[in-house]
């Protein structure tokens, strides 16, 4: 939210400067994102003084031009020549002096005009920018001083911005009264003076006549209205005040009356509306929820369908406005709008919130209603507007105030204990301290309890009305805290904690750890929202749109469903890098994917589930070095991280059930799934060139999908045993085999395992040959296989016995024959 330094100052007299003032509310809770300084007029008229004409003649070469001598302060005259047709000797005028930039870019320089020295020029309203005038130079006051700087003579104000990052819970400071209120606090309490300044409405007063009567049939939605009826008022521009108090804070001017509803939503955070009268069918204002399917046309030109759950601001006719939300293009003020019903209410935070969410419509005033304005300001703020409108405007308010308030509004009553508030806090503050800062913030003390000394020891408190997020004891002490300064509260000598059995292995430590191994293999962690559009699913079969989990009020039709997958999450990622030059990318996301079960047999209820996944993406060639050139990526280099991955934590993906990838995500893949359990423990391929086109991807993209709980139940059986490092050598032996083109390197290596028992260690492909001399339908896989016996060194018999068993059960098994 953005408060203006100044409009700040007058609801809080104090001479704390603008970085003083960030300091303060940073403090206590109201964190200052930014501070920002501007200038009513840009660049602030430096190098433009006051100067004195003490000589005026006309120039020798032309029929229109003057040459002056001026006067600015110092003991020298200084020589300008100029066009305007008003310059006389004896005005004061306003020159900008050589190296002065007005506007943009227009610097002034030291030139001759028609062959006379000219240093500087004197400046019209409209060439400073304060104003239209061209007609001639501006001629100021006989009073004004010479060598004055213009910022100083004109009492230019610098504006200072001042933005907060307010939270949900602070609805309370969404107004520049509402900082002022916090700000005054913390000063009172540290003996800083200041004085809050509220504007007195108590010259407000009802008129005669009769009132435009209101009728609230919602009275669920709209717990407090009520309405003034004003006559005779003059719509106009804003006079200059108001116009720059809306500036400074960014807010267009549009003509007096609204700007005088949103001059008091900013200044006490009530937001108001004003009807034109004339254009309110029956003379009756009806608070209602709309009819199903019923439209209004909002001022934003753009016609839209209600819900029945909406509540409207309704004549007999129509809706005239989304009450609390937005209003409508047909019943708002206008230039020939001559009397006004001005609205202020007390809506249901619940309902404004459905309502802007089902609508995607943000409005300051949704904002604050949404989160709960203050139900016992409405009528400060009503008479606030309707004296400003009175005064700026003119009219009469016309009959009572109208207002429909059927169940009154309390404020809530906290028990407060002063010891147990201590506690709380860590540090004996005093019940002094304690009192002082809750009468600063507005709370009213309505029972105290004493001690035997006289001193109080507990206390009954109402709760301003403003702060919405006040219940309890505890809230109290947050409100205490954060006036009396959470750095004021020593940290103790000795602090005590509970030590928790883990369980084991971690699961946050091994994620570290996962996250540690891909991070050291060049992977650069991302984190996506979880939030994504349906229209990716709408094609998929593993993951159909039917299944995912939608979101009832979508913040837009890009944000409507829970992932099912984080694979789209990371093609989006790939894609943004892509189009901003980054080709290639080695990445990884945990994260949390949700899926819907809807219930298929009349006898399995619909359920949601939730779990996360690791993912891993790779795409784009390896950075070419001076020994050797860039390589292309490929399916097997992600298969390779991933494999070490999974062995790392005692697995072995090749002694796991494998089916093909899904095709409608992968053009080529493999699924692992664990044995005995038959879940499914990753997912890895190539990403299909179809799907990598939806995202506007051209290159070949390599992905992996982890099940987290599945790979945690695998690590879960890794058992860690010790043995003793072998004392007898390894034997290295190769086979070149002919195998069918339907035989993996998998199965080979299975074979392998069984057939050679104790002695077989390891197996490795080195090299797939397809090509000449290999029949068709045939491929030859070279394979390496290492051999140990750990009880003595192994002879050539030995090793020639188990490579002889070895191609036995390849030729047995797979129809492989010796190259």
């Amino acid at each position: 939210m953005k408060v203006s330094y100044n409009w700040l100052k007058d609801y809080i007299h104090c001479d704390l400067t603008p970085e003083q003032v960030c300091e303060a509310l940073t403090s206590i809770g109201l964190e200052v994102d930014a501070l920002e300084q501007t200038e009513s007029i840009p660049g602030g008229l430096k190098g433009v003084i006051v100067a004195e004409v003490v000589e005026c003649v006309e120039h020798p070469d032309s029929d229109h031009l003057h040459v002056t001598k001026l006067n600015t302060g110092d003991p020298e005259l200084l020589q300008v020549v100029c066009g305007a047709p008003n310059v006389a000797a004896g005005q004061k005028v306003l020159l900008a002096t050589v190296g002065t930039v007005l506007g943009e870019d227009f610097k002034i320089k030291k030139s001759k005009i028609r062959g006379v020295e000219s240093f500087g020029m004197i400046c019209a309203e409209d060439e400073l920018g304060i104003g239209e005038d061209h007609s001639g130079i501006m001629v100021l006051d006989p009073s004004a001083v010479p060598g004055t700087p213009a910022k100083d003579y004109l009492k230019l104000e610098t504006q200072s911005l001042i933005e907060i990052g307010l939270t949900a819970n602070r609805v309370d400071a969404a107004s520049h009264i509402g900082v002022a209120r916090d700000l005054y606090a913390y000063l009172k309490l540290n003996g800083i003076p200041c004085e809050l300044c509220i504007p007195d409405v108590t010259a407000f007063q009802e008129g005669e006549g009769e009132a435009t009567p209101i009728e609230v049939i919602a009275t669920d939605a709209a717990p407090r209205y009520s309405g003034i009826t004003i006559k005779g008022v003059k719509v106009a521009p804003s006079p200059e005040w108001l116009q720059k108090k809306l500036l400074s804070i960014g807010l267009r001017p549009i003509n007096n009356v609204v700007d005088i509803t949103n001059f008091v939503l900013m200044e006490i955070g009530q937001p108001l509306h004003a009807f034109d009268l004339a254009k309110i069918e029956g003379g009756k204002v009806i608070v209602r929820k709309a009819e199903e399917g019923e439209t209004i046309v909002t001022l934003d030109g753009v016609e839209r369908k209600l819900s029945s759950a909406d509540l409207v601001i309704a004549d007999s006719k129509r809706p005239m406005c989304i009450a609390g939300v937005f209003g409508g293009e047909d019943s708002g003020v206008t230039d020939s709008t001559v009397d006004v019903f001005l609205e202020c209410a007390y809506f249901n935070p619940v309902s404004i919130r459905k309502t802007s969410k089902r609508h995607t419509l943000k409005t300051d005033a949704s904002f604050r209603y949404e989160r709960g304005c203050d139900p016992l300001i409405t009528e400060w703020a009503a008479r606030r507007a309707a004296l400003l409108i009175q005064e700026i405007a003119g009219g009469k308010v016309v009959g009572k105030v109208q207002e429909s308030y059927p169940v009154k509004i309390e404020k809530k009553m906290i028990d407060l204990d002063y010891a147990r508030i201590e506690n709380f806090i860590g540090k004996k503050i005093g019940w002094q301290v304690i009192e002082d800062i809750l009468t600063y913030l507005g709370y009213e003390f309505v029972e105290r309890s004493y001690a035997a000394d006289g001193s109080p020891v507990a206390a009954k408190v109402a709760a301003p009305s403003y702060m919405i997020d006040v219940y309890r004891e505890c809230d109290v002490v947050e409100e205490i805290l954060r006036i009396y300064g959470y750095n004021n509260i020593e940290l103790p000598a000795g602090m005590r904690i509970s030590v928790n059995a883990t369980i084991k292995p971690e699961p946050e430590a091994l994620r570290n750890t996962i996250s540690d191994f891909l991070a050291a293999n060049g992977f650069v962690e991302t984190m996506n929202n979880s939030l994504t559009k349906s229209e990716y699913y709408s094609k998929l079969k593993t993951w159909p749109e039917e299944k995912c989990v939608r979101i009832v009020n979508p913040l837009s039709s890009d944000l409507n469903v829970m992932r099912q997958t984080l694979l789209l999450n990371g093609l989006e990622v790939i894609a943004y890098n892509i189009n901003r030059q980054v080709n290639t990318m080695r990445t990884f996301e945990y994260g949390s994917v949700y899926s819907f079960n809807p219930e298929t047999d009349g006898k399995t209820l619909a359920s949601y589930e939730e779990h996360t996944n690791y993912a891993l993406f790779m795409t784009g060639p390896s950075e070419k070095v001076w020994r050797a050139d860039a390589q292309k990526g490929n399916f097997f280099q992600l298969k390779g991280y991933v494999e070490l991955l999974v062995r790392r934590f005692g697995g072995d993906l090749y002694a796991m059930e494998t089916v093909p990838a899904p095709a409608d995500m992968f053009s080529e893949g493999l699924t692992y799934k664990l044995l005995g359990s038959g879940k499914e423990l990753v997912t890895l391929g190539t990403i299909s060139p179809a799907v990598c086109k939806q995202f506007g991807i051209k290159q070949p993209v390599f992905a992996a999908e982890i099940n987290w709980p599945v790979f945690f139940e695998l690590i879960k059986r890794d058992k860690i045993k010790y043995k003793e490092l072998p004392k007898f050598p390894e034997v290295r032996r190769d086979l070149a085999l002919l195998v069918d083109e339907s035989v993996s390197y998998s199965d080979l290596r299975k074979s392998a395992f069984k057939a050679g028992k104790k002695l077989l260690k390891n197996v490795s492909l080195f090299d797939v040959y397809r090509g000449d001399k290999i029949p068709q339908g045939k491929k030859q896989y070279a394979l390496s296989f290492t051999l140990q016996d750990l009880e003595k060194t192994l002879v050539d018999a030995d090793v020639e016995k188990i490579m002889s068993k070895l191609l036995s059960t390849f030729t047995n098994e797979w129809g492989a024959t010796l190259r």
